[in-house]
């Protein structure tokens, strides 16, 4: 994964497009913790603007989880075959391996469901 991040950064595109990703996250926690502070200093009852925002981001949260359970999962999954094509016996750690993968996803959604019902 190293490669890969050395590889784009060192691409004029590449260095443009992480920048850009960084500062759209900054951008989007910042806009999310104002949002959070001033729906908590008001107290008011949640409109149809906060449905949605919430809907919103709870759809991010799995939505980009499970893109990254899915890169994770790929990533393993390929060494893992590999490795118990040339060593039988550690067939079990290879599956350890891809199953932690997969908790990605798993955590975007127990995310998006405190977003849902808890905030």
């Amino acid at each position: 994964m190293l490669g890969v991040v050395k590889k784009a950064w060192s691409t004029p595109a590449g260095k443009r497009l992480m920048i850009l990703t960084a500062l759209i996250a900054v951008l989007a926690s910042l806009a999310t913790g104002s949002y959070i502070s001033s729906a908590q200093a008001e107290e008011q009852a949640p409109g149809p603007t906060d449905l949605y925002a919430k809907a919103l981001g709870a759809a991010l949260a799995v939505g980009l989880a499970g893109i990254g359970g899915g890169i994770a999962v790929a990533v393993a999954g390929a060494a893992a075959i590999s490795a118990v094509a040339e060593k039988r016996e550690i067939s079990g750690i290879a599956l350890l391996y891809v199953v932690l993968g997969e908790g990605i996803a798993i955590y975007g959604l127990l995310v998006s469901l405190i977003i849902l019902f808890v905030l």
